[in-house]
Order: structure tokens, then sequence, then C-alpha cells
């Protein structure tokens, strides 16, 4: 059996025009007629027709209506046709009579109110069928919300946004992935997390929508065994999560790779970091003073995150290096210390250069200390200019490099130098490589001017012993 529904709104000018067509099949058919802001409209119906007021827009958010006046057809529970604005030859088609010829041929619809600006998120709350399930916190009148984030514990040490109901299911809406899926279990308390739950610390953090696909692959990344995050907890150790993103991803959402892409100021970058490290602290327990227990820490503790330089590059990506396409989008974890510069601003040869990198190298956790801590050179542009010029690929420095930091046993040792720190004696006479084969890795990023590159020291336990660096795709 056919039968018709028709969502208006006074505050239409199409939807005012089509009262007569509205009084017509109200006459003629079987039809619903919703209105959405005035109950009383449209006029001259039939004695005893009932608009029905859908004024908190429940069966607008239900019929997923975008424009009005919009009219669905049905025959008998399915929806056979939806026509949106006024075309009276479709009219008269769909519901198979002719209407005044008085009326224009076409007009166009007006925004349905359940498009509103913030609208979707609020009917999508009140009344959407993936329901929030994390635990609701009530803040008394009068108090504070930033303040309230702090009194309970969720920060950082700096303001958070408040994750409201509206603003996590507008997070949400940043992927395809359902809210109750659980990514896995976070150190230290191995609590069950969430995509929810992922996306509440995105909000708190200050992250777009569009940046949490970023940050579900930095958490599922971090939860990966061989990253060992329980340990980098616990350490007494410098280290934090250095996120380094790879791939199409990172530009389409504005994330900087060029010039201070290390430091402040790109909203991708901070915001990123600081989700995951939320996601630590508020889901797995992982709070300073607790089983956090580093001595010092780093400011990278806050957020540190940046994205490759690739389109500038004349190396294949580090993404690419893990097996990745070019095309892909990735996310690689690294437990990182803080950043160490290296300024040469006169070597013109890959040979010289090699050798600054190399001795800014050799010092990573201490200069008698090998095979002990992973790193990461980032190498500016106009530093990678020279090995450019030179035509060096990314190979060819890491060999002249692992060749570099082949150190004398007799320099390590305890006592040598006059420093008690040191390796057994019994290995004076070797040559020993300052990294694990495979610890120290090349990315490129930075600004165009400036004769400045970066070592990114890792977890003193980083390597084959603790953490190695680890790669997610980012779906």
């Amino acid at each position: 059996m056919r039968h018709y529904v028709l969502v208006v709104k006074e505050d239409c000018e199409t939807c005012r025009m089509i009262q007569p067509v509205a009084a017509a099949l109200a006459s003629s058919t079987e039809l619903r007629i919703f209105s959405q802001d005035n109950p009383g409209f449209p006029g001259d119906l039939p004695d005893g027709f009932t608009i029905e007021d859908d004024r908190e827009l429940a069966n607008s958010f239900e019929l997923k209506i975008e424009i009005v006046p919009t009219l669905i057809c049905y025959d008998d529970a399915q929806e056979s046709e939806r026509l949106e604005g006024w075309d009276r030859s479709a009219w008269e088609r769909v519901c198979a009579q002719n209407f005044s010829a008085s009326l224009p041929a076409f007009r166009p619809g007006c925004g349905s109110k359940s498009q509103d600006p913030g609208m979707a998120e609020k009917l999508a709350v009140k009344y959407g069928s993936q329901q929030l399930k994390a635990r609701r916190v009530n803040i008394a009148d009068g108090e504070d919300e930033v303040e309230a984030c702090y009194d309970r514990g969720w920060s950082d040490g700096l303001p958070l946004v408040p994750p409201t109901e509206i603003r996590v299911v507008r997070m949400l809406q940043g992927t395809l992935r359902a809210a109750d899926d659980i990514v896995g279990d976070v150190p230290p308390d191995y609590a069950p997390c969430s995509i929810e739950k992922i996306a509440i610390n995105a909000v708190m953090a200050g992250c777009k929508p569009e940046y949490l696909p970023v940050v579900i692959a930095a958490v599922e990344a971090a939860l990966m065994d061989e990253f060992c995050m329980h340990g980098l907890l616990a350490t007494t150790y410098f280290s934090g999560p250095m996120v380094l993103v790879n791939g199409p991803l990172s530009r389409a959402i504005g994330m900087n790779s060029r010039g201070n892409a290390l430091g402040q100021g790109n909203r991708a970058n901070a915001t990123i970091g600081r989700a995951l490290q939320l996601v630590i602290r508020n889901v797995g327990g992982g709070r300073p003073g607790g089983v956090d227990r580093s001595a010092l820490g780093n400011p990278g503790k806050y957020t540190f995150c940046f994205a490759e330089d690739e389109t500038g590059s004349c190396w294949e990506s580090y993404a690419e290096e893990r097996g990745f396409s070019r095309e892909a989008s990735t996310v690689s974890l690294f437990a990182a210390d803080g950043v160490q510069g290296i300024v040469d601003q006169k070597s013109r040869t890959p040979e010289s250069l090699s050798r600054s990198f190399a001795a800014g190298l050799r010092v990573v956790s201490h200069p008698k200390m090998v095979m002990a801590a992973d790193a990461f050179l980032v190498i500016s542009p106009e530093h990678e200019r020279v090995f450019r010029d030179a035509g060096w690929s990314k190979a060819r420095l890491k060999a002249e490099l692992h060749d570099l930091l082949q150190i004398p046993g007799s320099e390590l040792i305890v006592g040598a130098g006059g420093i008690s720190e040191g390796l057994p004696e019994k290995l004076k006479g070797q040559m020993l490589p300052k990294f694990r084969e495979g610890g120290l890795n090349i990315v490129r990023a930075g600004g165009s001017a400036g004769l400045f590159s970066a070592i990114i020291a890792g977890w003193g336990a980083s390597g084959k012993i603790g953490s190695v660096p680890v790669t997610r795709e980012i779906l």
C-alpha cells in the first residue's frame, strides 16, 4: 500500500508555497506531515488532520532529512522514492495527480533544522543508535569545567578541552570504526581501551575529528608487545613515545614536517602526540609518581609528534624502509629522549658531514655506551642537499656512519679517559659498534634554511632487549 511522509518547516518559503499541495495530498492520500518549527503549519488542512510536532527533530533525525520540504513515498514499509525541494513534474509523477498550474515548475528547498550548526551531534547524542558508554561525570552548578578536569586528575598539567558528549560524538565522526571497538589493553593497569575512550582523550587533547585515525593508530602501535609501553613507563630513564607520521594523510590534515617541525605551533602535531599520552594516563593509569618513575623525563612527554618531509626528499621515507608503499599512511612510535642538535655550517662534502653526524651520535646515552640505545637522525633539507648533490643514498650514509661508529674497546672500558662509567675490561681489545644493526634510523624534516640537524636518542633499553620502533598503517 502506498503512503507518504512530508517534512516541512514554516520558516521555509518553499514549504509555505506548497501548502495547497499538502492540503490536496492530505485529502486524497495516506499522508503524515512532520513540522519542524510550528505544529500548526501547514494550514488549511482537512478537518481532523493532525500535524505531527517535530520540534525536537526526532523524526527528522530518524528519517535523515537534509532539505525541507522532503516528500518520501513508501510502498508498504519500504521507501521507494524521496523528493527534496519542489519539482512539480516529479511531485505529480510520484503522487499520481496534477497540482495547480499557478505553482512554479521548480523551487529549491531550505536546509532542515536537523542540519543547523552543531545540531547533528546533539541529535546523535539524544537519538543515535550508537550511544556513548563511558561513565558520565556530573559537574556541579558553578563548577569550572577546566578546573574540574584538573581536580579529577585527568590533566597532563596543561588545560584540557572538557569532553562533553557532543564533542565526543563529533570526534567519533572522524572514524568509521565502532565506538565500542576495543583496540587493546593499555598499561600499566591493562585497562581495556575502546575507540570511544580514545576519542574522549583526543577531545581533551584538542584534536580535530580528522586527526582521530592517526591517534587510534598511535595507540595501537603503543600497545604492540615490541614497543614495551609498560617498560617505557616504569623506567627511571628520560624517554617517552615519539610519534612519526608518514604518508598522504599527514599532509591532508596539515601536519608540520618543515620549519619548527619538532617544536610548537602546529595543532595536529601538538594534539596527536598529546592524545596518545593522555590515553596512557587516563585509560592505562600511567602517571608520574605512580608507575611512571622517570627521574627527569623530557618535554616530549607532553607531546612529541611530527611528520616526515617526504615530498621534498631525495630518499625513501622511513615508512618505505619499513615495507609500506608511498601511498600508505603510517604512524611509527619510538621510545625517545629529547632533541640533541648538530650544528655544522661548513661541511660541503658528504664525508665531512658524515663525520660531524658520527661525532654527535657517539655521545648518545653516554660516549662509552654502545648498543644500549637506538637513535633517530633528523636531517634538515640543507644538510640533505650535501648528500643529494654527491649522489649518496640513505643506505650509503647509514653504511658510512656504521663504519665511523666502530669504537675501540680501549676507549670504552671502565676507567678509560678517567671516567668510571664503562664496559668490562675483557672488551678492551675489540672494536664495538655504537648501534645495533638497524638501530640508527634517518628521516628528513625541518625548515629550508639552516644547516642544522638533530639526534633523537632512544631509551637506554631500546633495541632487542627492550623497545624497538614499531609502525602501524592508519586505516
